[in-house]
C-alpha cells in the first residue's frame, strides 16, 4: 500500500484526481526512508500468540512484540444486489471504480453521515445528479442534532442534492441503462453508480483467531495493549477502553504513545476532546467537545461575527461545552 492522505478520497471527483494522483510516496520508498523490512502483497493467515509467531501462506516470523493495525472495512448494507455498491474506503477501492465514477451522471449515496455528506457535495460540485438516502430524519444524525446539521442539509439541497431522509434502500438491480434502486414505500430511482457510505467495521478476524478479546473492535487499554501482553493494536481496528475512534487525530496520538510503550517507556494514552472536521467546502463544519446528542436539552446561540453555534447542555453534572464552527 502506498502512502496517501485518506481524507482526500472525499474530494477526488470534483478535483479530477485519479487514484495514482493521491500517492505521496510508494511503499518501497517509505520502507527505504525508515529502514523497514517490507513484505508487500503478503496475506497474514494466523497468529500463534503462545509461540509468538505470525504466519502467512509461505512464511512465518517470530516476534517479541506485535502491533495489529488491520484497519476497518466499509459496511455494505445486506440488501439484494449489494454487490453493485461501490465503496471508497481506500486508494485501492477508488482505483477499482474510478472510471465508473467519472463516467457516471447519476449517483446514489447510501448513508448521510460524515463521509456520505462529504461525497454528496463533492459529486454535486463535479456536475453529477446526486441522490443521498438515509433512514434518519436528518444528515449527520450520529454526530450532531438536526438544529445544527440543518444548515448543511439546506446547503446540499440548494446545490441540487436530492435528499431522501427517513427512507430505506431495499435492493439494487442491474438494467440496460444503469442500476435500478428500489426504495421503501414503493419508490424507485435509476442511477449509474451506487456508493455505500454506511460506516466501517473493524477488521478483527485475525485477532479473534489469535484468541484476543474482541468487542466492536480489538479491545485495548490505555497503553494500546490487548488481552495478550505482547500484542498491541491501534487505528480503525482498535477499541480503546470501550471506544472505537476511526478519526485521524486519535490514530496519530495513539501511534506516538505506542512507540514509547514498545520502547519500554510506559505511557498511557490521554485523548483530549477530539476535533472532527466535516470537509464540505461549501459549508465546512468543525466539531469539538464530548457531549452526546442525548445530552442536548438546550438551545442554539448564534454568533454572527464568527459563525459559532454553541449547544448549551442542561445536565445535573458538569459536561464540556459541545460546539460546532460553521465556515
Amino acid at each position: 500500500m502506498d502512502e496517501y492522505n485518506k481524507p482526500d478520497l472525499s474530494h477526488v471527483i470534483s478535483q479530477g484526481q485519479r487514484a495514482d494522483d493521491l500517492t505521496r510516496q510508494t511503499a518501497g520508498e517509505f520502507a527505504e526512508q525508515f529502514n523497514l523490512h517490507l513484505f508487500p502483497q503478503t496475506w497474514v493467515t494466523d497468529i500463534d500468540a503462545e509461540a509468538r509467531v505470525v504466519k502467512s501462506q509461505n512464511n512465518q516470523w517470530q516476534y517479541d512484540k506485535l502491533v495489529l493495525a488491520t484497519g476497518a472495512s466499509a459496511f455494505v448494507p445486506p440488501v439484494p444486489g449489494r454487490e453493485l455498491m461501490l465503496t471508497l474506503n481506500s486508494q485501492q477501492e477508488y482505483r477499482a471504480c474510478e472510471t465508473q465514477l467519472r463516467d457516471a451522471r447519476r449517483v446514489l449515496i447510501v448513508g448521510g453521515g460524515l463521509i456520505g455528506s462529504e461525497l454528496a457535495m463533492d459529486f454535486c460540485r463535479a456536475g453529477k445528479a446526486v441522490t443521498l438516502i438515509d433512514n434518519a430524519a436528518s444528515i449527520l444524525a450520529s454526530l450532531m442534532p438536526p438544529e445544527v446539521s440543518s444548515r448543511l442539509q439546506h446547503r446540499l439541497t440548494e446545490m441540487g442534492v436530492h435528499l431522501l431522509l427517513k427512507s430505506q434502500l431495499q435492493g439494487l438491480e442491474k438494467t440496460d441503462s444503469g442500476i435500478l434502486a428500489t426504495l421503501d414505500r414503493q419508490r424507485s430511482i435509476e442511477v449509474d453508480a451506487v456508493i455505500a457510505a454506511t460506516g466501517l467495521r473493524p477488521e478483527t478476524a485475525l485477532a479473534r483467531r489469535a484468541g484476543l478479546t474482541i468487542n466492536r473492535g480489538v479491545c485495548v487499554d490505555s497503553y494500546l495493549q490487548t488481552s495478550n501482553a505482547d500484542i498491541y493494536a491501534l487505528g480503525d481496528c482498535a477499541e480503546i477502553n470501550g471506544q472505537v475512534l476511526p478519526f485521524l487525530q486519535p490514530i496519530q496520538l495513539s501511534a506516538m504513545v505506542l512507540a514509547k510503550n514498545l520502547l519500554g517507556n510506559n505511557t498511557p494514552l490521554k485523548l483530549p476532546a477530539m476535533l472532527v472536521k466535516i470537509k464540505t467546502p461549501e459549508l465546512p463544519l468543525h466539531l469539538a467537545g464530548e457531549t452526546q446528542r442525548q445530552d442536548y436539552a438546550g438551545k442554539l446561540i448564534p454568533n454572527a461575527r464568527e459563525w459559532w453555534l454553541a449547544v448549551l447542555t442542561m445536565l445535573t453534572s458538569f459536561a464540556p461545552l459541545w460546539s460546532v464552527r460553521i465556515g
